[in-house]
């Protein structure tokens, strides 16, 4: 008999004849299936034996199981000594399985009327992915500035768009931008002039209120890449311990993001289906929902394989990269793109300013403009939506910018 039969067996004589005992064994093949070894998973399962006897106590059946109820428990095992370190995590994973068969009831969705102001800013968002078809990470940097805008002018009274003037715009503006960086300051002035329009499209508003924002001084082109030598990329890649599951998979991310620039959000939402074998390519998904396919270079198909044959385990989920400890699921976001990075920095020895996944992005535009590609190729490889966007690598090709340096007069000051 192996560890997984001995597990089942022993969780089958702890379980009893309570209302969950006939979940037994389904729960323990969906914690298997979520990573979790055999051990790990008859240990979590004693919670539901312990969940199940208590609800029998309490005269209460499986359908009468909600998050309200799990927190009874959860308190009574507190109040008791008993409740072991994860369990909270652990009965919502239960609830969920249970909701997953259809055992136990889906909540109804609030009903709670929205405020006025949640519901400017739904109908906002509505407008911005299904008319404009933007991105939800775009939404996540407009509408916080929208809701605090309308919260900072209609706090204290009724909400009329209406009263909305070009000294409530300034006020927020220059409140907004004292107590965040440029680049942020930038961005929302650039959600509210959109949100402006959108009001005076829908008759909101009767002025042009979106040429009262204020413009944030931030140039683009005022400053140069931060980016690291050819060299030193190597090394960042290199520093991953290919030995270990987490070294594999994070040096197959380090070289997508230095071989093929891209993001850390597109990285994040890669699933399995858009890697083309045959074809020897990589559907990316990008900003503006624009998809894109971009050739794979050996080394970064080599690694793809090798992290998908070795370190990937079957899942529940398509997305590519997954944590490496259960509960398996995909990385939780940009941030976690960042992090890996920041880690592979470290240990390469390197503290760069910027520490983040764009750092390997510029690298890779840097190191290709001084191998003789053009800005258009490396707009192309970087899927930039507008040329200029490309311009400011322009900028450290020392090389090409003395041949055109006009000579300082002799004499001059």
């Amino acid at each position: 008999m192996n560890e997984e039969s001995n597990a089942i067996a022993a969780y089958r004589v702890r379980i009893g004849s309570d209302c969950l005992a006939r979940h037994a064994e389904g729960f323990f093949e969906y914690l298997r299936q979520l990573g979790y070894s055999p051990r790990t998973a008859s240990e979590k399962c004693d919670l539901l034996a312990r969940l199940g006897r208590w609800l029998d106590n309490r005269g209460s059946m499986e359908a009468s199981f909600d998050e309200a109820t799990l927190d009874l428990f959860h308190r009574s095992l507190n109040r008791a000594g008993h409740c072991r370190r994860g369990e909270i995590a652990t009965g919502r994973m239960l609830l969920q399985y249970l909701r997953g068969l259809g055992c136990v009831p889906i909540p109804p969705p609030p009903r709670a009327e929205p405020d006025a102001i949640d519901q400017i800013v739904r109908d906002y968002g509505r407008f911005l992915s299904s008319e404009r078809g933007l991105a939800p990470a775009t939404l996540v940097n407009y509408l916080p500035v929208v809701r605090g805008l309308l919260t900072g002018r209609f706090e204290q009274g009724v909400v009329n768009l209406g009263e909305l003037q070009p000294a409530d715009i300034h006020r927020f503006v220059l409140r907004y931008a004292q107590a965040r960086s440029r680049r942020t300051a930038q961005l929302a002035v650039t959600a509210l002039r959109s949100f402006l329009r959108y009001l005076r499209q829908r008759g909101d508003v009767a002025t042009d209120l979106a040429s009262a924002a204020p413009a944030v001084a931030c140039w683009s082109l005022s400053g140069l890449p931060k980016f690291l030598p050819a060299d030193q990329v190597k090394q960042v890649v290199a520093s991953c311990d290919r030995g270990t599951p987490v070294g594999k998979r994070d040096y197959t991310i380090l070289l997508l993001l230095a071989r093929l620039g891209l993001r850390a959000g597109e990285v994040v939402i890669l699933t399995l289906d858009d890697l083309d074998w045959s074809n020897g390519d990589i559907i990316v998904r990008g900003k503006g929902q624009r998809l894109a396919r971009l050739p794979l270079p050996p080394d970064v198909g080599e690694a793809l394989v090798e992290y998908l044959s070795d370190v990937r385990p079957p899942g529940r989920t398509r997305r590519l990269f997954l944590r490496i400890r259960a509960p398996l699921r995909g990385l939780a976001g940009s941030a976690s793109i960042d992090c890996i990075v920041a880690r592979a920095l470290k240990r390469a020895g390197l503290a760069p300013p910027l520490k983040g996944a764009h750092l390997l992005r510029h690298s890779l535009a840097t190191d290709l403009l001084r191998r003789g590609a053009s800005l258009a190729e490396i707009g192309q490889l970087l899927r930039h939506s507008q040329p200029n966007t490309t311009q400011i690598y322009a900028k450290v090709d020392i090389e090409a910018l003395r041949r055109i340096a006009v000579e300082w007069p002799a004499g001059a000051p």
